[in-house]
């Protein structure tokens, strides 16, 4: 169904219309991938291509035997498990026998070179990621796309479930944004806190981390580097010590620095790892470049100066100048807020692993079952003038109006208006089709290629040629049906009128107890109060009527939803 130009915004990407199509409708047409198919791209497929593997491991049948691609059989073994050359490892446990035994390196096996595998303790390694704080992340959806979506629900007038809406915006994180809340603390403990870095907009947990960042991105921005010739180390070095981690040149082991270094390696990148495991990661390399190389970087300082300040500051080393930075700069560079926003589409140049836990699990959370997201959409839906009702006493729909039974006996309509209603409750599973097909069957070609809503709002893009006037009144009438809640028109395309409201039953009214005995009267006799039956108004009580369940488009749950069930106008 085509909207107006104006009801496309590319910001939230996101056409109701085209979003509640089967899925088999959403997709493009694809090429066939079977065009050129012929049957014989298999034929050199399955398990006789697979290579024979005639070590102890291999083989086919019990003993691992099995004749070869080249017909020959596989060398005899010897031993508990089968033949094969004497000394060699048996045929593993099961059929074959023998007892495998342990193996050299652990059970992954010897590092082998040139590649093969590889031990344990080579692997990479990822620090563990820290707790997480007591950070609550809600999801929004976007203010300007809730507007978009608005204008189509008010230009269609169908009504779609709401749950299904906070699905589709949860599909693209440029559809939200999350607004982070620090938690209420336990007793006893600290509240959690929210740093944001002025120079990139970053969020952080820790003023450390954050401080961290900035110096490691921005170093740049507040100090600049020169070096500086500086005496190299005295005495002959064969061989210096190697990080097997980062590949940082350490020095020789007997260097008056080496200790320091270390350390202070340990500390920036790896102090989640024990120092002694750390240690252990410690080479010694021999090659005479690096040894090279490594004298050539002692031969020179690095000496930093201070930008941004009034008066010249020269800084010997990066401790200083670290320093310097958490004393002068950080105060004004680092923020703590209570509350913060940030674009769902801003996540991915967000560094702080702990942030990107936090909103992967409130993702995940809302798409199980989207009630914050809900509560959210319900009140922007809310401030647009739109109107909501739940059919089924179970599925909450968002529309620009809520049923509203029409009683053509007690209220005057046009012949037209009561055709259509006749026709709508006469026919299962009415749709506009079949009104056109019905009242107008020959405009029923320009109908199929635009919506006749579209055309009533006056959208000139909408239909290439001027509606017949059979077509011209029924599109009035049915617009004017469906925006005052007489007409439900859904999601998936059903029409069906509002039923009349059903009276709940009267509640018996509890007796009121026995007044006091009043004064005594002329006749000398006392009164007591009679037990009054109150009589409930109808026009106060009556709910929605329920609707059929094949004319409402399936949904999740939404008995917790924020809005409740319409009661007619008076």
């Amino acid at each position: 169904m085509s909207t107006s130009p104006e009801s496309k915004t590319p910001e939230f990407e996101l056409d109701l219309d085209l979003a509640f199509l089967p899925a088999w409708a959403q997709q493009p047409a694809a090429a066939n991938k079977y065009e050129k198919y012929t049957g014989e791209e298999e034929s050199g497929r399955g398990r006789r291509d697979r290579p024979f593997r005639s070590d102890s491991r291999g083989g086919g049948g019990m003993g691992g035997g099995g004749p070869r691609r080249d017909g020959a059989r596989p060398p005899a073994r010897s031993g508990p498990g089968g033949g094969g050359a004497p000394g060699t490892r048996p045929f593993g446990g099961g059929f074959g026998g023998g007892d495998r035994g342990p193996r050299p390196g652990g059970d992954r096996g010897p590092r082998r070179e040139g590649g093969g595998f590889r031990r344990q303790d080579d692997a990479p390694r990822r620090d563990p990621l820290p707790p997480l704080p007591a950070i609550d992340v809600n999801l929004v959806p976007e203010e300007k796309g809730v507007e978009s979506l608005a204008r189509q629900i008010r230009l269609t007038g169908r009504a779609y479930p709401l749950f299904e809406i906070a699905h589709l915006v949860l599909k693209k994180n440029d559809r939200y944004h999350l607004v982070l809340t620090p938690e209420k603390p336990e007793e006893g403990q600290k509240p959690a806190q929210i740093f944001v870095c002025s120079l990139d907009d970053t969020i952080w947990f820790s003023e450390q981390e954050a401080v961290d960042h900035a110096l490691a991105k921005h170093f740049n921005t507040f100090y600049s580097s020169e070096k500086i010739p500086s005496d190299p180390p005295k005495g002959v070095y064969t061989f210096v010590a190697q990080c097997g981690i980062s590949g940082v040149v350490l020095g020789p082991p007997n260097y008056h620095d080496y200790q320091n270094k270390l350390r202070k390696l340990h500390q920036e990148r790896f102090s989640r790892m024990a120092f002694d495991a750390f240690k252990a990661r410690i080479k010694i390399v021999k090659d005479e470049e690096v040894v090279k190389k490594w004298v050539e970087e002692q031969s020179f300082k690095t000496e930093f100066t201070a930008l941004n300040i009034p008066e010249t500051l020269k800084l010997h080393s990066m401790e200083e100048a670290q320093q310097h930075f958490r004393t002068t700069h950080a105060p004004n560079v680092i923020r703590t807020v209570e509350k913060h926003s940030i674009p769902g589409s801003a996540l991915a140049t967000q560094p702080c692993r702990q942030l990107l836990a936090l909103a992967r699990i409130a993702v995940d959370d809302q798409t199980k079952f989207p009630l914050r997201i809900v509560n959210v959409l319900s009140q922007q839906f809310a401030r647009q003038g739109l109107q909501f009702f739940k059919v089924n006493k179970t599925v909450t729909h968002v529309a620009v109006a809520r049923p509203h039974f029409l009683d053509m006996v007690a209220t005057p309509v046009s012949e037209g208006v009561k055709k259509i209603v006749d026709f709508i409750d006469a026919t299962p599973k009415c749709s506009r089709r079949k009104l056109i097909d019905a009242f107008a069957p020959a405009a029923a070609a320009p109908a199929a290629e635009a919506p006749t809503l579209a055309n009533a709002e006056g959208d000139p893009a909408a239909a290439t040629t001027p509606p017949s006037p059979q077509m011209a009144a029924l599109v009035s009438d049915l617009h004017w049906l469906v925006h005052e809640g007489h007409v439900i028109e859904f999601a998936n395309g059903l029409l069906e009128t509002a039923k009349r409201p059903l009276p709940r039953p009267a509640r018996p009214e509890p007796k009121a107890k026995a007044a006091p005995a009043a004064k005594a009267t002329a006749a000398g006799a006392t009164a007591e109060a009679p037990a009054a039956e109150v009589e409930i108004g109808s026009h106060d009580t009556t709910e929605v009527a329920e609707h059929e369940t094949s004319a409402a488009p399936e949904a999740a749950p939404s008995d917790a939803a924020p809005s409740a069930e319409a009661k007619p106008e008076a």
